[in-house]
């Protein structure tokens, strides 16, 4: 098993004629996922070629996202629209019915994300209450999620992740990387690899991830990834300490950050005193998570916990 994606993901990709969306997209295509079709305004009947070492696999390209869904099914979906028209381009994959919206662009207006997420939280409640599937985003601002050997969807590369038992998920794109090379290089697969991005208005968040990866029987340890800023890594540290029964391992960027200065992301700015490196790593510490004292110790500090 696997949370959010597998071999039944169903992916179209949004932009898929722009730089981009075009790379990624044959990327996916080449990993094995299955891309069933495109979304371009204007660019409705065009198709979308892509040379695989199996040979060319051919990708319609729909003007909107709901004709999309109507002929081939999709159940998630991958944007690298241009920042002005992102936060339209979600708002139009959850009113087409997609599960999953992976957001790979950055640089979206907070204030349109804050739309965004009204509108998400609305239509969550809603299919809650009617016993249906919620729908869920991952993003903005984020490399995407990635259930190694079954379905890429982002910008991560995909032949350093090996299937195995362990979950990851960051806030950091290249930190997630570097946690799955290490976690590879010692043997140890994963189950899936989230990056749930930096901004400080998205969708998933920490919690909403390890409660997936802890009612997942085949994830059988978290590396958590996290960085100064929000509340975020406290708020999981409550869960882990209340719900985990796995063990996790984390790390916490922005140690060294001088204290008012943005660093990195977004979100990644100490406010008002809180937010601090040294606050998240107590908590994480205090709820029973083993927090690696530099990048390259996160595979080894969690394989020590997994022993």
């Amino acid at each position: 098993m696997s949370i959010l994606v597998g071999k039944d993901t169903k992916l179209i990709v949004q932009g898929i004629t722009g730089g981009a969306g075009s790379f990624h997209a044959k990327q996916a295509i080449e990993y094995g996922t299955s891309v069933v079709a495109g979304v371009t305004p204007t660019r409705g009947g065009e198709t979308f070629e892509a040379a695989t070492s199996v040979g060319t696999v051919k990708v319609p390209v729909f003007d909107t996202v709901s004709r999309a869904v109507k002929e081939t099914g999709a159940n998630a979906t991958c944007i690298f629209v241009p920042p002005p028209g992102a936060a339209d381009a979600i708002l139009e994959a959850l009113d087409a019915g997609i599960e999953l919206v992976v957001c790979i662009t950055e640089g979206i207006p907070v204030v349109d994300m804050l739309g965004v997420r009204r509108v998400l939280e609305a239509m969550q409640r809603e299919h809650e209450a009617r016993g249906r599937r919620i729908p869920r985003l991952v993003g903005p601002n984020c490399p995407g999620v990635i259930t190694p050997g079954a379905c890429k969807i982002g910008i991560m590369p995909g032949h350093i992740h090996k299937p195995g038992h362990i979950g990851v998920v960051s806030r950091s794109g290249t930190l997630t990387y570097e946690a799955v090379g290490q976690l590879t290089a010692l043997g140890i697969g994963q189950s899936t690899c989230v990056g749930i991005g930096g901004d400080p208005v998205s969708g998933m968040d920490f919690v909403d991830v390890l409660e997936l990866f802890q009612a997942d029987p085949d994830t059988h340890g978290v590396i958590m990834i996290g960085e100064i800023g929000g509340g975020a890594e406290e708020r999981a540290a409550e869960f882990i300490k209340s719900k985990m029964t796995k063990p996790v391992a984390a790390f916490i960027a922005g140690t060294t950050a001088p204290p008012g200065k943005r660093m990195g992301h977004a979100g990644a700015i100490i406010s008002g005193g809180k937010g601090t490196a040294a606050a998240k790593i107590a908590a994480l510490e205090a709820a029973g998570a083993k927090v690696a004292p530099t990048p390259s110790d996160m595979a080894t500090t969690l394989k020590s916990m997994m022993a």
